[in-house]
């Protein structure tokens, strides 16, 4: 099990490579990517400023591809 995901914003991408794929595991709400604002502890993913889904750190670093959020995207 990776380390939970340190404090910080970052691109969530979903590991599912359909959106049906997303739902059935509880992801369609992030899938197929979503901006992820971690506290170390708990995880906000975001489409167009509104928050849309949360988990703990430690399942977002597990479920999710995680990669640092760049200044110009916009998720």
């Amino acid at each position: 099990m990776p380390e939970p995901l340190a404090a910080g914003e970052y691109l969530a991408k979903c590991r599912e490579t359909s959106h049906m794929q997303a739902m059935l595991n509880g992801h369609e709400e992030v899938f197929p990517r979503a901006r992820c604002v971690s506290d170390g502890r708990w995880c906000t993913f975001f489409h167009n400023g509104t928050a849309v889904w949360e988990c703990n750190a430690s399942y977002a670093a597990a479920h999710f591809i995680i990669e640092p959020l760049t200044s110009e995207a916009t998720y």
